[in-house]
């Protein structure tokens, strides 16, 4: 069964063509980051407007990789939530569209759970690397921080997320503030490997009692960056100024340390040893590090260009709501966010599914 998946939920206008939910017969990804890099950050606007001209060439070009017509389309997917929701509407009305005209079936798929079925998708030349359930999923991006434990590829427990701001948020943040660069995830990676990660000491949250063990904060990082850098500097101010470099270095590894020491929390509480990543964080070269010094720890990364978004995710999450007979009707619409993605403070761990 050949499955096309369209991927609209920010600001990557993409669509790939899955085959019996594994094997990705293309996979087309078109950035908008040239027209987002002057404000250093995403415009709904611009982006909802980007999807709308770029969608229908996406698409096509998907199909041509794949070698395939639309007539070869068994069924189409669309990312429906979470998401901007502007962007989000365009690749579900073109889903919606595509589906009513081939009498195909249409399913609206959640962005997130996708991130979390991306290392079960191969290439041709590329194995799979997917996990057996249950697992760990982390998902870290700049709309979400989430530690949950995943039952199946649609039941998943949160067992920790932000109660603030999202992880990748913060980074693009920092970097907007200090003028390093969009997007802030990959400029502060790159930035950082040059740069002493000790140069400054930053705070990690008090988050520790009860039900939020295993949640992360970063509104205080992100305060202390910007706004009290001499705070937390461990020795002299330099005379020519601090580096950029230092700066994004120790930014970066607290910031990945406030979430691993929620996420070995949660390998401790659920007596789980498989951890699987998605989101555009996990593509970061100082988490794929430190995780890989635990031994004790069997921690799976999505290729890639399969960690940000992408249709190939949504297209082999569908086959399996479509494997069990489920699909959605063409009245489906796009929300913005999903109830318990994100904590309040306090709040309840959530059932998702």
């Amino acid at each position: 069964m050949n499955v096309l998946g369209i991927e609209t939920s920010c600001d990557e206008c993409a669509a790939a063509v899955v085959k019996d939910g594994k094997t990705i017969l293309s996979n087309v990804v078109a950035t908008q980051i040239p027209f987002h890099a002057a404000y250093n950050g995403v415009v709904p606007e611009i982006a909802s407007r980007m999807h709308t001209e770029w969608i229908n060439g996406v698409v096509q070009e998907a199909l041509d990789r794949a070698s395939l017509k639309p007539a070869d389309i068994d069924a189409v997917a669309a990312a429906a939530h979470p998401g901007l929701l502007g962007s989000l509407l365009v690749g579900v009305s073109f889903a919606k569209a595509f589906a009513w005209a081939r009498d195909i079936p249409f399913i609206a798929v959640d962005h997130m759970l996708a991130h979390l079925y991306a290392p079960r998708l191969a290439y041709d030349d590329r194995p799979a690397h997917g996990a057996d359930y249950p697992f760990l999923g982390l998902l870290v991006s700049g709309g979400h921080t989430i530690i949950c434990r995943a039952g199946n590829f649609d039941d998943i427990t949160v067992l920790g997320a932000t109660i603030d701001d999202a992880v990748g948020e913060a980074f693009d943040k920092v970097s907007k503030h200090y003028g390093f660069g969009y997007p802030g995830g990959a400029v502060i990676d790159k930035l950082a490997k040059t740069g002493n990660m000790d140069a400054f000491r930053f705070p990690m949250p008090s988050l520790h009692k009860g039900e939020h063990r295993c949640d992360v904060s970063y509104s205080g990082l992100k305060t202390a960056v910007v706004n009290q850098l001499d705070l937390f500097r461990t020795g002299p101010k330099p005379a020519n100024g601090d580096k950029p470099a230092d700066i994004a270095a120790s930014f970066q590894k607290t910031a990945v340390e406030i979430l691993l020491r929620s996420l070995f929390r949660a390998v401790e509480d659920s007596k789980l040893d498989t951890i699987v990543a998605g989101g555009g964080v996990a593509a970061n070269s100082y988490l794929r590090a430190r995780l890989a010094e635990r031994q004790d720890i069997r921690c799976i990364f999505p290729p890639l260009e399969l960690c940000g978004d992408n249709g190939a995710m949504i297209a082999g999450l569908a086959y399996q709501r479509l494997a069990r007979g489920e699909t959605s009707p063409l009245t489906a619409t796009a929300s913005a966010r999903v109830k318990s993605f994100k904590r309040t403070y306090p709040a309840p761990a959530p059932k998702l599914g």
